[in-house]
């Protein structure tokens, strides 16, 4: 997958991020999605595929709704 143009997306964090700023972005593509450090907007990004991130959201989800 060649990386996409970041540059210009809007990047969404958690309704349930805190304001220290010390929050996970992400924005999604077409079949894909990028997370991020929004301490370092223009740092690295992680991207995975739409797959990969449905099965984090699953596995957070499982851990953290007992």
């Amino acid at each position: 997958m060649l990386a996409p143009d970041l540059s210009r997306r809007r990047w969404r964090k958690s309704s349930y991020s805190n304001g220290t700023g010390a929050c996970v972005e992400m924005t999604q593509g077409s079949g894909w999605t990028a997370i991020r450090d929004s301490k370092h907007p223009t740092g690295p990004a992680l991207i995975v595929t739409k797959t990969q991130w449905a099965q984090f959201l699953t596995a957070v989800r499982n851990r953290f709704s007992r």
